[in-house]
């Protein structure tokens, strides 16, 4: 037990003289000098680091995830889902994916007579089927009876793109951004193998490009490939159908909800009601209705991490950004570098300058926390009232770390750097001095004196005035007769004894204080009148090895004029 205690004092004897170390070398200075390191910081990650990315990325996947209202799913959006279930349904007649091209060409020509609006693909149809041609030519021959089916095609890597043959003038939909497209760039895609997919040139790519995380949050409406338009699949289907375009060239998606928010249909339930003579599905199921076909089987692989899930199946992303498009309601990002910047070195600076000007404890925390509280709740309000995300992950994290440091060095160093006559009389060395003393007393049984309000009417007291002073406050904690001292603040000042215009000014400085005093106690007392009472007593303290037994009498003797004068008055 004992090498326990003593273990523990050593710790804490060495962090004692830690802080007291740092206070002696850099003061308040700390303040200003860790905001410096954080400015530096700020605008590295501003440039290059990007740090508070993962942490906005983080913000976004949990505000958006436990949004209050979050949007519906269109109910005009369809998913025809091969899912399990079809997989293992389909497989006692056309055997394991994929199916013959055939089962697909009979699908579009039954759903074709419900008149959808469109029917889009989210299955890429790269290869021919060399063991069933008839089959692919039915399904050519199928597709090409519509003005309204689409199919996607995959965006290879740019590193791929040397090696192709495929310029992208000769895909169908693209178009140059400028005129200094360039006429020989190649890309490497996979287009879909039908002609009859490309002669109708409803196509897009559909690839999805997660974040550095993993985690897919954006969609890439278009792609700018060497001066030319590569349309999404989604923005082709709203050109077609005469949906504002997006402005941007990828968007935030704003998410309907956990996966399977969408309406679901199996795959093989349709296509086996289909085959009936006598239908049991609605002969209008899709009528008007935006049909996406694709799978959420696991075994097929089309599964990727979003916010909303780890899980989060493929064609529901496709009909998320569909979604979006039709309704305009994508989030929108303002990407405000210099914005956040600006925003983070106020934070910081203000911070900062509270602590080095010694603003109050209380003050600062309560300033600070509402701060950051309102930044929060901005940018939670922005994702559920508005389609523009404003994330201040960023400049609220990069503050509460040096709020936090801020804080740890203000409590370690509290009582090296504070304002204390009676160490300022200890590095003077020896000699006499003149001490003054003002001892306020406030009557506790008129108001409830708890500890934040007598930090607030110290602190008031320190910061008025010109000279320098401490000022302490005996709180309603002692016991026995030092109980009798409860609810007094004593107000100190140090002078040279031959000083007579350092004294003079003390004198006007106490006048400061004592003025300043009743504005203290009407803010901060529900009853102020009449609760005061002081009483001002100057003497010899002396310098270096004496000063605090002098300091000790100073005060004792302050006292019993104090009540030797109430006595009089009584």
């Amino acid at each position: 037990m004992r090498i326990h205690l003593f273990v523990i004092n050593r710790i804490r004897l060495l962090f004692a003289l830690f802080y007291d170390l740092l206070a002696r070398r850099w003061k308040k200075n700390f303040y200003l000098y860790l905001a410096g390191v954080f400015t530096v910081f700020a605008l590295a990650d501003t440039a290059f680091l990007h740090f508070t990315e993962k942490m906005r990325q983080g913000a976004f996947d949990a505000m958006v995830r436990y949004r209050i209202h979050p949007p519906k799913p269109d109910k005009d959006i369809v998913i025809v889902d091969i899912n399990e279930a079809s997989l293992a349904a389909m497989s006692r007649d056309y055997g394991r994916w994929p199916w013959p091209r055939q089962v697909l060409g009979e699908f579009v020509e039954q759903i074709e007579k419900q008149h959808p609006k469109a029917v889009v693909f989210d299955i890429l149809f790269s290869d021919a089927d060399v063991y069933n041609p008839d089959s692919d030519a039915y399904f050519n021959a199928a597709i090409a009876a519509t003005n309204n089916t689409y199919f996607p095609l995959l965006r290879l890597d740019q590193d791929s793109d040397k090696l192709s043959q495929i310029k992208p003038g000769m895909i169908p939909g693209v178009t140059p951004l400028s005129d200094q497209a360039s006429q020989d760039a190649t890309v490497a895609v996979v287009l879909p193998h039908f002609q009859a997919a490309l002669d109708g040139g409803r196509i897009g790519f559909n690839n999805i490009y997660p974040d550095v995380d993993g985690t897919a949050r954006r969609y890439q409406i278009y792609r700018d490939d060497y001066g030319w338009k590569l349309p999404s699949l989604p923005t082709k289907l709203a050109a077609d159908m005469g949906w504002k375009p997006a402005p941007a060239q990828e968007v935030l998606l704003n998410w309907r909800g956990k996966p399977f928010s969408y309406q679901y249909v199996s795959f093989s339930d349709v296509y086996a009601d289909m085959q009936r003579k006598d239908r049991q599905r609605p002969l209008d199921e899709f009528k008007d209705k935006i049909v996406i076909i694709g799978s959420t089987a696991p075994s097929l692989f089309d599964i990727k991490p979003t916010p909303m899930s780890k899980m989060h199946q493929g064609v529901e992303i496709l009909a998320t950004a569909i979604d979006n498009m039709k309704h305009g309601d994508y989030l929108r990002f303002p990407e405000a570098k210099l914005a956040y910047l600006m925003l983070t070195l106020v934070l910081v600076w203000v911070t900062a300058w509270a602590f080095y000007t010694n603003v109050g404890r209380d003050k600062v925390n309560r300033l600070f926390g509402l701060s950051q509280v309102l930044l929060i709740v901005i940018s939670y309000a922005s994702i559920n009232f508005s389609n523009t995300y404003i994330n201040l992950t960023g400049p609220v994290a990069l503050a509460v770390a040096y709020f936090t440091l801020s804080r740890i060095y203000a409590t370690g160093t509290y009582k090296a750097l504070e304002q204390n006559m009676v160490r300022v009389s200890l590095e003077r060395g020896g000699g006499e001095l003149n001490g003054t003393l003002l001892m306020i007393r406030l009557d506790g049984t008129q108001n409830l004196l708890v500890d934040v309000v007598l930090e607030r009417i110290r602190n008031g007291l320190e910061r008025s005035g010109k000279e320098l002073k401490s000022v302490e406050v005996l709180r309603g904690v002692q016991k026995g007769v030092w109980d009798l001292m409860e609810y007094t603040f004593t107000v100190s000042w140090v002078a040279d004894a031959e000083d007579k215009e350092a004294q003079a000014r003390i004198l006007a400085d106490r006048d400061a204080v004592l003025e300043k005093l009743p504005q203290l106690l009407h803010k901060n007392l529900a009853r102020p009148e009449g609760v005061a009472s002081w009483f001002t007593y100057q003497g010899r303290v002396y310098g270096g090895a004496k000063a605090r037994a002098s300091w000790r009498i100073l005060f004792a003797e302050a006292i019993l004029e104090w009540e030797k004068q109430q006595e009089v008055k009584a």
